[in-house]
Formats: structure tokens, C-alpha cells, sequence
């Protein structure tokens, strides 16, 4: 790119191309906005595709009762179509506790988000990295990006970060929640395909011997954390495994590829492990590592209201609530096997207010994903890719309305990007 491209105006700039930005860049589209759409990769879906996460979880309450739709609900029914994504599963965690999912494989979600943004008239920059942000006191005025032709500048009026690790907003000038305490960063994992897998002899065995098995392979050094964690891929007889563990700050550039490195080396381990002891496993073999590692926490913004666990678990209600969720708050501590679980009732369901996609420090900024204004603890339930996909929505329509109003997020009227989210199907409590 060049000349006359070298600079774009646009009404929403949407900088990070995970399910939370392509959601985000979808609903401004749809809504009128003129949007550009940045990912660094040449594909968008973020830890959905290029993490291979490989599952859409927590779609409703413990008892059936829905709290995830609207745009999430029509990725899936495009994955459906392109025979991509499982049935709808409830299932019994090792925990004890009841967890929903849609399994789906990774690579067609390129194709599904591709659909999505071509169809919505977004403007896609792929093979883009941010080099910097120019803001003039509270206002974002530009954001430079590295591409392949050279350096492009964006002029947007309002900017959404859906970054994961919020590095737009951060060289715009918004301050970042601290961790408190005994808290630290959750760990990143390299998610690994393995297979041919025999379904039915691995579904058979009891789920407290799964749980010894996996607790065995932590203790023997083969398994980086005490699970046999996996989504089966819709399209063959191999499944992906989220049994690693990598405990860094992924904005250190150096440590995140030190991670790269150790995850597919516990990869590599994990995958002889599932070879020689678990079974339905013995024919399998590492076939594809995930193109990065998984992140679940780095950067929280300091936004209008701070999302609290005590919030989540009450439940709060919030007059601004723009997306619901009932994933239970899960923490992998940076070290040893276990998980920590602090379980929901079987109808508790818990809301995001739109406060806490405001940046305290900017006027015509947001931010979604895991990035939002939560505590550490929250966001160890909100983090989730469907909840991110809810909440990408609401940014994105939310970014459409303050167009209107010279970009001005704060001055949007709340209970009309509410009634508009629901009208676009979404689930708001």
C-alpha cells in the first residue's frame, strides 16, 4: 500500500482481529459505520483460529437457560453450514461441575469470519502491526500501522482495541489495573492436535480414572498441568488439547517466545503421554501445533466502573448491562496442576456494564475482550471467547452510535444500545 492509501479515514478503527474485533467490526458495519478491521495475521479469529482453542464454551446456565446469542449464535449456524462445528454439548467437568460447549474446527472459522466482514462491508487490513498512537488530550487522532507497503495511517473517530494485550490504548495514554497481592498473570498454553483418536474407548473410561491419569502424567513430568483437556476437530478423528501451561507476561517479547519454544516442547511430552497411557489414544501422533500460544491475561484497562468476582457472583445488575455470561471464574494459577473453580448456582447468570468498556483517560475510545475493566478475578470468567464475542457486539454498536456524536462514547443514550442489542438478538441478563 501507498500513496493515496497511505492514509485512511474511517469511522470505527477496530485494532486486533479475534472473535471480539471481528464481532466488533461486524456490528459498527452493520449499523452504518465505515470500519477498518487490523490483524496482524493474514487470517482474523485470534485465540479462536490462531490459538486453536477449538471449543466455544459456556453458552448458558448450569440449567439450560441461554445468556450468550446474537452474533456468537450466527457464527456458529455459519460453521453448521460449513460443517464445521459440533452439536451443542452439556457435559460433567472433573470438577463436578456442568460446563456447555460448541466444538469447531479452527480453520473453517477463518472462512466463517471472512464471510462475515466481506459481507458487512468492513474493511479488512490484515498483515498489519500497530506502530503507534497519536492522541491530542483525551481524543485518539491517529494510529500508524506497519504493513507490507509501508506505514499506513488510520485517522478514525472512534477507536475499538480488541488487541488482548490493549496496545493501542496503551500508547494512546489509558491506564492499566495493577494485580494486587498474591495475584498473578494466568499462564498461556500451546494447544496441540493428536490423532486418529478412538472417540468411543475414551468416552468410556470413568471420569475419576481420566482424573488420575492426568494427575499421574503431572506427576511424572509428562503433563505440563493435571488435565486430559480436549475438543474434538468435526472434520476427522483428531482432537486439540489444552494440557500446557507457560507462565510469562506475553507483552515481553522475549519471554513470549521463550513460551513458544517451552509449549511445544510440553506439547511434544504431552503427546507421547496420551500415546502410551490413556485410552482410545495408543494409535495417535502429534499431527499440528496452534500458530501461537494462548493468552488469557496480560493488560486490564482502567475503565469507568472495574468489574468485581463479588459483582459476578452476587449477581449485580447494572442499568448500563450490555452483554451476560455464566462461565464460573477460572483461574489456572501460573503454577502447579490444578485449577481453581469458584462454582455458580444452576440458574446464575452475571452482566458486563458498558462502563467497563470506557477507558477512564480517552473520550472516543473502548475496549473488548480480555481487556475490559475487571478485576483479576473476574476476568477469570469473563475472559471466555463467547462472553468476548457478546461483549464485541456491544463495542461495536456502541462505537456506531457515538458517530453520531463526533465520536463522543460516553455520551451514547444507554437504553438505546440496549434495545438495539436486542433487536439484534442478544442476550443482555
Amino acid at each position: 500500500m501507498g500513496g493515496a492509501q497511505s492514509v485512511m479515514d474511517a469511522d470505527v478503527l477496530v485494532c486486533g482481529g479475534g472473535v471480539a474485533g471481528t464481532m466488533a467490526a461486524v456490528a459498527a458495519a452493520r449499523h452504518g459505520a465505515r470500519v477498518v478491521l487490523v490483524e496482524r495475521y493474514g487470517f482474523l479469529g485470534g485465540n479462536a483460529t490462531a490459538g486453536a482453542v477449538a471449543q466455544f464454551n459456556s453458552w448458558q446456565t448450569a440449567n439450560g437457560r441461554r445468556v450468550v446469542a446474537g452474533l456468537a449464535n450466527e457464527v456458529v449456524a455459519r460453521l453448521r453450514s460449513y460443517g464445521g462445528a459440533g452439536d451443542h454439548q452439556v457435559f460433567t467437568m472433573s470438577t463436578g461441575h456442568k460446563m456447555d460447549r460448541v466444538e469447531y474446527a479452527p480453520e473453517v472459522l477463518k472462512l466463517v469470519l471472512d464471510d462475515l466482514v466481506t459481507e458487512a462491508g468492513v474493511q479488512p487490513l490484515l498483515h498489519a502491526n500497530l506502530l503507534d498512537v497519536q492522541s491530542e488530550g483525551r481524543q485518539v487522532r491517529t494510529v500508524r500501522l506497519l504493513t507490507k507497503g509501508g506505514i499506513v495511517t488510520v485517522r478514525p473517530r472512534v477507536l475499538v482495541d480488541t488487541s488482548g494485550d490493549i496496545d493501542a490504548l496503551k500508547q494512546a495514554g489509558a491506564r492499566f489495573l495493577a494485580l494486587e497481592d498474591g495475584e498473578a498473570l494466568q499462564p498461556a498454553t500451546m494447544m496441540f492436535r493428536f490423532g486418529p483418536i478412538d472417540f468411543g474407548r475414551l468416552a468410556a473410561v470413568p471420569a475419576a480414572e481420566i482424573a488420575a491419569l492426568a494427575r499421574r502424567g503431572f506427576e511424572q513430568g509428562a503433563l505440563a498441568r493435571a488435565a486430559l483437556h480436549s475438543a474434538r476437530d468435526p472434520f476427522s478423528q483428531d482432537a486439540w488439547f489444552n494440557i500446557s501451561r507457560l507462565g510469562i507476561d506475553a507483552t515481553d517479547a522475549l519471554a513470549l517466545g521463550r513460551a513458544e519454544i517451552e509449549g511445544r516442547r510440553q506439547a511434544w511430552r504431552a503427546a507421547q503421554y496420551l500415546r502410551s497411557a490413556v485410552p482410545g489414544c495408543e494409535d495417535g501422533r502429534l499431527v499440528a501445533f496452534a500458530t501461537q500460544v494462548g493468552v488469557r491475561e496480560t493488560r486490564r484497562v482502567e475503565g469507568e466502573h472495574v468489574l468485581s468476582a463479588e459483582e459476578l457472583l452476587q449477581p449485580a445488575q447494572f442499568d448500563d448491562a450490555i452483554a451476560a455470561g455464566a462461565y464460573p471464574i477460572d483461574i489456572h494459577p501460573a503454577a502447579g496442576g490444578e485449577l481453581v473453580y469458584s462454582a455458580l448456582g444452576d440458574d446464575h447468570a452475571y452482566q458486563i456494564p458498558y462502563r467497563s468498556l470506557i477507558p477512564t483517560t480517552l473520550d472516543n475510545a473502548l475496549v473488548a475482550g480480555r481487556g475490559v475493566s475487571a478485576t483479576h478475578q473476574a476476568l477469570a470468567a469473563i475472559r471466555v471467547m463467547t462472553i468476548s464475542m457478546a461483549v464485541g457486539q456491544a463495542a461495536g454498536t456502541a462505537a456506531a452510535m457515538a458517530c453520531a456524536a463526533g465520536g463522543a462514547v460516553r455520551t451514547i443514550d444507554i437504553p438505546t444500545l440496549r434495545a438495539t442489542l436486542l433487536r439484534d438478538g442478544a442476550c443482555l441478563a
